[in-house]
């Protein structure tokens, strides 16, 4: 998905858009169009895989992007590069159904550290793509780019098929039990709150990115602008890799809320101090560490959808959190650029810092909420309410 980010502008051009103006136009609604359908065929996506299988959703993603992605080297036209992402975002979706499987399939006790695994590498693929898109264009041609990259997705789709193991059975879902020992469904409202904070976390995520460059130019000076900006982000993304796994570990020991609200107030405190920097070294240092604290968040939040959704649901309930994911990175940048462009960079940090910490609180309360009471006072959780009220 990141591979054609180096050289998408490139390929605008060629197929026939001339003025720079239009070729970033042309680029932007390209890059754009597979996010759009993506968000809108996910939920629909996870509730076929909740019927008939998350394999099949798995080899239908992998077939369809492999499909579609040699077809782009084929485009003669920007309106066919246009349609033919367009049809990526719908047919595809492999990094979502992946998530949905391991979700479904890993053991609850440590569902966030297999998510977080899957995290680690996914990351891994989204930071070697823009680094591969820098070197294969002009080594092999941009078209060809497109054709080797379908050929590798259909090894996936072959991989997939031949070596993944089918879906595990799962019988229906116990209720969980209040305080008066009483059966009670899982609220709905838990599963709202985990949703936004989805498409938050991918709004702080998205709003500081498309400005770094920038940033870096007016703390640092014009002077190795670009190489600092890329090792600013390499940093950030290194961190959430080798943060993944770990976080998600911690939270199936304490609790994936606990983590959840401890990592979005650490990561606000990161972004502010990112606002207040005199250097791109120090850039660089506050990027590494919020990359640490946002590497296990994403994990952490679907396990916990994964906790209180009825497995019967999962998948339909994890494609509304892709939209949910979706919407945040379309808003973060244009919210991001709109408050710079208006009152400056440091804005930025303090808006995204802002979201961050509503975020945090959100959570912070719906926890709360949770807590069976008697009398207007909190009653005492023992382990196993505890581990229901994550």
């Amino acid at each position: 998905m990141t591979l054609l980010i180096p050289f998408l502008p490139l390929y605008v051009r060629e197929l026939g858009v001339i003025s720079d103006a239009d070729v970033l136009r042309w680029s932007g609604i390209a890059f754009g169009a597979t996010f759009l359908t993506a968000a809108l065929a996910a939920p629909l996506w996870g509730a076929l895989g909740d019927r008939f299988g998350r394999k099949p959703m798995l080899i239908r993603a992998s077939l369809g992007m492999a499909v579609t992605m040699s077809l782009i080297g084929f485009a003669q036209t920007v309106w066919q590069l246009v349609a033919l992402r367009l049809l990526v975002g719908l047919l595809g979706g492999y990094s979502s159904a992946a998530t949905i499987l391991v979700a479904a399939q890993a053991p609850k006790e440590r569902t966030a550290w297999a998510l977080g695994v899957l995290s680690s590498g996914m990351l891994a693929g989204a930071v070697a793509g823009p680094l591969l898109g820098g070197i294969l264009p002009g080594a092999i041609g941009i078209r060809a780019t497109f054709m080797l990259t379908g050929a590798l997705i259909f090894c996936a789709f072959l991989a997939t098929a031949l070596l993944l193991h089918g879906d595990v059975k799962q019988g229906p879902r116990p209720l969980t039990r209040s305080a008066s020992g009483q059966s009670s469904p899982s609220p709905a409202h838990s599963v709202v709150v985990l949703l936004i904070t989805a498409s938050m976390l991918m709004f702080a995520t998205m709003a500081i990115e498309p400005i770094v460059a920038a940033y870096v130019t007016q703390i640092n000076g014009p002077d190795r602008a670009i190489a600092w900006s890329g090792l600013v982000l390499a940093l950030g993304a290194t961190g959430s890799i080798l943060s993944a796994p770990i976080v998600g570990r911690m939270a199936d020991r304490v609790g994936h809320r606990r983590v959840v609200v401890g990592c979005l107030g650490t990561a606000a405190v990161c972004v502010l101090l990112q606002g207040h920097v005199a250097n791109a070294a120090q850039l660089a240092a506050t990027q590494l560490a919020l990359g640490v604290c946002l590497g296990g968040l994403m994990p952490s939040v679907t396990a916990s959808i994964r906790h209180i959704t009825p497995p019967d649901r999962l998948g339909r309930t994890l494609g509304l959190g892709v939209s949910a994911q979706y919407v945040g990175l379309v808003l973060g940048p244009v919210t991001g650029g709109f408050v710079a462009a208006q009152t400056g960079f440091r804005s930025v940090f303090l808006v995204t810092a802002l979201v961050l910490v509503l975020a945090a609180a959100l959570n912070l309360a719906e926890a709360r909420s949770r807590l069976p009471r008697a009398n207007g006072r909190a009653v005492a959780l023992g382990p196993r309410l505890r581990r229901s009220a994550r």
